[in-house]
C-alpha cells in the first residue's frame, strides 16, 4: 500500500506544467529509477462530472474517479490556472474539499488553486502564497487578505500554498520528503534537472517595490521583465504599449517614484540575485542573462542597489564557490534614453 497518496481537482483551463511538475516528483519518488510504478506514491485526478478538464493550453486531461470520500488522500492538491476561472469550481468539488477540510486534509494549492481555496473560504486564518505576477489579482479579489509573493511557497499547518510553474515541484518535494525521506525527494528533482529549494527561496519574478495596481506601469514592467537578458530602450518600451513616453514616465513616477530606467535595473539586480543564490553559474554568465553590459557594470549597479558585491553576497549566503569570471560577456544596457 502507498505510503503517500494525493487527489488532485483540476481547475477549468488550469496550468498544466505545474501539474506535471507536481505528479512527476511523485512518479519518480514511487519507484526505483525510473520505471513509473506507484509503489510508495499513489494519485488520481478527480472529477465530480468525469468529463475531460482542458487545460490553459488547450490539451485536456482525462479525471480517473469521482470525487467520493476524501479521507481515502494524505493529500487533496488544486491546481489552478486562468484567474478567470478561479470561481468556476463546480459546486460538489467546493463541498468535498469542506469536507476534506473538516476531516483534516491538507489542502494544497498550486498556482491560482490558492485563490479557489480562498474562494471556497477555506483559507481563512492561513498564510498564503501566490506568484508575484498575480499578486494584484489576489489583492483585487480578497479585500484586506496579503499574499506572500516573495517566496517559492509557504507551509501553515494544514494548508500548503506555492506560486505554480517549477515551485510546484518544490512543493510536491517538500512533501515527498516529509513523508518518504530526503533522498526520495532529491531522486525526483535531480532527474527532473531541478534544483533543491527551500520554502524561503525567492520567487524569481517582479521585486515586491514594484508592485503596484496601475495598469499602464504593469504592462511596461512586464515587457521589460520578458526582454530582461536583452532590455529595451524606453522608445522601443513605449512603443509595445502603445502610449507616448511621457505618459509611461509620468505613471512611474506617480505610482513608484522612480523612472522606467531605475525600475528596469532593479528587475535586474532582483534576478541576478536570485540567479547568485539559486545557480552555480558564474557572475560573469549572470551578467549577461540579466542584460548588463559586462560583468563590472553588474558589479557597480549591484553594490549601489544592495551595498555589496555580487560575489560577497553569495558568500555571505553560504553559496560558496562559482566557475571563474575571468573575461566578460557583452549584453545590451539597460533601458536607455
Amino acid at each position: 500500500m502507498a505510503q503517500l497518496t494525493v487527489g488532485f481537482i483540476l481547475a477549468r483551463r488550469f496550468t498544466l506544467c505545474a501539474l506535471g511538475n507536481f505528479v512527476d516528483v511523485l512518479r519518480l519518488a514511487a519507484d526505483e529509477g525510473d520505471r513509473s510504478r506507484p509503489i510508495l506514491c499513489a494519485w488520481k485526478v478527480l472529477s465530480p462530472t468525469m468529463e475531460p478538464i482542458a487545460s490553459s493550453s488547450g490539451i485536456a486531461v482525462q479525471p480517473e474517479e469521482r470525487l467520493g470520500d476524501p479521507s481515502r488522500f494524505d493529500y487533496l492538491v488544486v491546481v489552478g490556472g486562468l484567474v478567470d476561472e478561479i470561481e468556476n469550481l463546480h459546486p460538489d468539488t467546493v463541498r468535498f474539499l469542506e469536507r476534506a477540510a473538516a476531516a483534516g486534509i491538507p489542502l494544497v494549492g498550486v498556482c491560482t488553486g490558492t485563490f479557489a481555496l480562498h474562494r471556497a473560504g477555506l483559507m481563512q486564518g492561513y498564510r498564503a502564497c501566490v506568484s508575484w505576477f498575480h499578486h494584484e489579482d489576489f489583492l483585487e479579489r480578497f479585500d484586506g487578505l496579503k499574499p506572500v509573493s516573495d517566496q517559492i511557497f509557504v507551509v501553515d499547518r494544514d494548508r500548503l500554498t506555492c506560486s505554480g510553474g517549477v515551485s510546484s515541484a518544490h512543493l510536491a518535494a517538500f512533501i515527498v520528503e516529509r513523508h518518504l525521506g530526503r533522498a526520495r525527494a532529491a531522486k525526483s528533482l535531480h532527474i527532473m534537472i531541478i534544483d533543491e529549494a527551500a520554502a524561503e527561496e525567492p520567487q524569481p519574478g517582479m521585486p515586491l517595490a514594484l508592485v503596484t495596481d496601475d495598469p499602464l506601469v504593469r504592462r511596461a514592467l512586464l515587457v521589460m521583465q520578458q526582454s530582461i537578458d536583452a532590455p529595451l530602450s524606453i522608445g522601443r518600451v513605449v512603443g509595445q504599449i502603445g502610449v507616448s513616453r511621457r505618459k509611461v514616465e509620468r505613471h512611474f513616477r506617480e505610482a513608484l517614484g522612480m523612472t522606467p530606467l531605475e525600475a528596469d535595473r532593479l528587475i535586474r539586480v532582483e534576478q541576478a540575485r536570485h540567479l547568485l543564490l539559486t545557480t552555480r553559474r558564474s557572475a560573469t554568465q549572470i551578467a549577461a542573462e540579466t542584460g548588463f553590459c559586462d560583468l563590472p557594470h553588474m558589479i557597480r549597479v549591484f553594490r549601489a542597489a544592495t551595498g555589496t558585491t555580487p560575489d560577497a553576497f553569495r558568500k555571505a549566503r553560504g553559496q560558496g564557490a562559482a566557475p571563474s569570471d575571468a573575461g566578460t560577456l557583452r549584453a545590451s544596457d539597460g533601458v536607455r534614453s
